[in-house]
Order: structure tokens, then sequence, then C-alpha cells
């Protein structure tokens, strides 16, 4: 078997086998298979896609590239989440406590953030004496204790999507839907899951701008799971504007705290119903989705939820008196409020230049080797449809270093785009996708 020859059969729009597929990723990982080659492998899948059983086996022999987690030590049925990333998405620190409460065990492997924010993992650092590794032992007996665990990624799950990921991103192969969906859902597989919840979100502010690449995305990675026997659903959620109104780490959790409580956000609080009742059906715990959201309601009204919370806390280490008394959280040395300079209604916020302004402020990483700031962030003050008069603020910067305010208020005033008529609220939750197909919404 030669790579020339496969690279050749899928640039002419031909299915690969099982053995093809596992020749070349198989290659790429001992250094058999060079760069170019897997480039140029890259491309032609770029340019003829894959179908549903080429990108499975080639999500399983990514998989199976590095240290692949077996969770049958945790009993019940285990269901990962996984979102293709926004701002101001802090749903992990909801759901997990949350649908622990209500009987899913949560054993979950978070990463750091490259971009607009920090990742789970270091949002869940701005408690005081968060452990974020623990031994694989430490791992199963805190979920069999309590219900939840939140740890970092191994250093060895799929070093060869990361390989290929660090490619494609120089090749010009980014986008492609069969890369996309294998890349993400081979973490999950590895990551030892009987069933996976996936958050795709749709807009400005998500990968996926438009909603019909989004469903696109969600059947691929629903069609992956259903081929290597995981139950995966996908729901698609807006990123037209920020969730929530707080972005940044402690902001966060701060947020995150405030919906446990019965007090967040709609939206966010809404969202992690959606999802978490998906992963109380695919859990066992539930028979129907109203049946599993009644539950999860019930879970933050009778504290249950935020307790929850609190015993994750202090189970890794960490200052369990910080989720009682958010505001002894890491709290920035000053406030800035940014004004409206015209008058109208919220139609838009460009999400995607909100997270870049949060960055610059230091909540978020430009470079891998950038230290985050856990403190700085933004407290949006105005969300779509709101009626906004000059002079209002828009949003307030939670701010250390003054260099580059500036330039994250000017973003903000630019990310908002203003209607002269009143605007309708964008819908949250626009599709739900499964291996039975796509429920549309909108």
């Amino acid at each position: 078997m030669r790579a020339v020859d496969i690279i050749h059969k899928k640039r002419d729009g031909h299915a690969l086998t099982h053995e093809e597929i596992a020749f070349m990723i198989q290659g790429y990982s001992d250094g058999s298979v060079p760069d170019y080659q897997i480039a140029a492998f890259a491309m032609a899948i770029y340019f003829q896609g894959m179908n549903a059983q080429e990108t499975a086996q080639l999500t399983l022999e990514m998989a199976k590239s590095g240290d692949q987690i077996d969770l049958s030590p945790i009993r019940g049925v285990k269901v990962d989440k996984h979102s293709t990333g926004g701002v101001g998405d802090k749903t992990t620190l909801v759901l997990a406590p949350m649908v622990a409460a209500a009987g899913v065990p949560v054993a979950k492997m978070s990463g750091r953030g490259l971009g607009h924010t920090g990742g789970t993992i270091d949002k869940l650092e701005s408690i005081a004496g968060f452990q974020v590794e623990l031994s694989r032992e430490q791992f199963f007996k805190q979920v069999n204790e309590i219900g939840v665990s939140l740890i970092g990624q191994s250093g060895n799950i799929t070093p060869a999507d990361k390989k290929l990921y660090a490619l494609r991103d120089v090749t010009a192969t980014v986008d492609s839907i069969p890369l996309i969906a294998s890349s993400v859902m081979s973490k999950k597989i590895a990551a030892g899951a009987d069933a996976i919840v996936l958050d795709v979100k749709t807009g400005s502010g998500a990968f996926m701008k438009t909603l019909d690449d989004s469903i696109e995305l969600a059947k691929a990675m629903v069609d992956i799971g259903t081929e290597v026997g995981r139950d995966t659903v996908a729901i698609i959620s807006d990123m037209d504007q920020p969730l929530g109104h707080l972005i940044g780490n402690a902001l966060e959790v701060q947020e995150a705290i405030d919906t446990l409580r019965g007090q967040g956000p709609e939206d966010l609080h809404e969202l992690c119903l959606t999802l978490g009742s998906h992963m109380l059906v695919l859990g066992k715990q539930a028979s129907s989705i109203d049946e599993a959201k009644a539950k999860l309601e019930s879970h933050i009204q009778d504290g249950s939820a935020f307790e929850r919370l609190k015993q994750l806390a202090q189970a890794q280490g960490g200052d369990a008196g910080m989720i009682e008394q958010p505001e002894r959280l890491p709290q920035a040395a000053k406030r800035v409020e940014v004004k409206a300079s015209d008058t109208g209604y919220v139609a838009a916020i460009e999400a995607e230049s909100i997270g870049i302004a949060a960055m610059l402020l230091g909540a978020g990483r430009e470079t891998k080797e950038s230290k985050i700031d856990l403190a700085v962030g933004i407290d949006l003050r105005k969300k779509v449809a709101d009626e906004v008069k000059a002079g209002d603020v828009l949003a307030v910067l939670h701010v250390n270093d003054e260099a580059r305010v500036e330039e994250a208020s000017a973003r903000i005033v630019q990310a908002y785009q203003l209607s002269q008529t009143a605007v309708e609220e964008k819908p949250l939750v626009y599709a739900i996708v499964t291996k039975d197909g796509v429920q549309r919404f909108v």
C-alpha cells in the first residue's frame, strides 16, 4: 500500500477503505507518511469530502493514536457534552453539577482556551486551590462519590489529531466538515463516554456562520457517533450574540453560580436546561425531554445543583467558600463604562468582536505562551432587542491593565448594530439533530 495511491483515489472522488485510512493515519503518527503527503490527503478530503463510514473510520484511527480512557469503573451511563465554542459559553460550569445532581455521572476532561477567553479549566482555576490534574483513580473515585469531576485533558489524547490539526491550520484545510467532525469526535470517543451531547454554535461568533453549515457539521458528528456505537445528539444554538452577560474567567464562574442559584440570565439558563435534558434522557435518568427539564429545574429550585458545585470545588482542593461568596473570586481593579453614542434597538452584537475585546483586556491568550488574567473581562449591559439611548451603558469593562482599554472599547462599540425600529429577540435553539433526522425550529 502506498500513500500516493490513496491520495490519488481520494482526489478522484472515490471512497477509501478502512485499511487505507488506517494506513494514512498510523503512518502519519509513526512518521512513515510525511507531512507533505498528509497535506495532500487533507486537501483531497477538503474537495471531495468523505462518506459517513469513511469519516467514522478516520475518527476511530485518530482516537486510537493515543490514550483511550476506559470509564467502566464509573457506575451508570456516562454522558459527555461538547461545545464548538463561543463567546461567554460557560455551560459546562452549570451543566456538570446540575446533571450530576439529577443522577447522570459527569466525568469530563476539558481544555484550556487559545483565543478570546480561557477554556473551562482556566475558568475553574479562578477558584483558589482548584486542582485540574487528578490521577485516573482519583478521577473515577470522585465521580462515583459525588457524581462529577472536571479535569484537564491528558497530554496523550488523540496525538494524531493534534498533528493533523496543526498541519490543516497552515494548509487552508481547516474548514472541511469531515475533518472538523472527526477532530471533535475523536477526542470524545477517546475520552470514553457512552453517549455525547453536542452544542453546535451558529452565527457571527461561531466557527460555522450559517445555519445550513452548522446543521451539516452536526449531522456529520451525529453520524460518526452512530457509526461507532455512541448515542449522539446535537443542539444547534445561537452565537449571533454572546451567551449570558459576563465574558471572562472569574466573571463566567460568577454567572454560572448565579444560574445554579436560579438567578442567572435567561438565555444561559434555557440553553443549559435544553442540553442537560438531552443528557438526562441519554443517561437513562428521564424518559422524555419534558420530564428531564422538570427534574433539572427542581434541582435548581431546591439548591442541590448549587450544592453539587460546592462539592466539586471542595473535592478538587478548591475554596468552596468562593462558591458561597462569589465576590471573593478574583476581582479587577477598575471598571470602565462603554457608552452608546446613538439611539435605537440592538439588532445584533458581533460576538467575535466582543470576544476579541475580552482578549485584549487579558481574559484570553493571543499565543500559547500568553498568561491569562482571571479577573478581567466584560459585563454586557445591553443584549439583542434591548432599547438603547445615547449615553446608555452598553458594557462595563473589568480592567487591570489599561494599555488596551481604548482599543477594547472601540471594538465593543463597533460590535453593536442598532436599528431604528423595534427588534425581535433571536431564537436560542435553531435545530436538534439526532440519528433519526433534523428537527428545525426556524
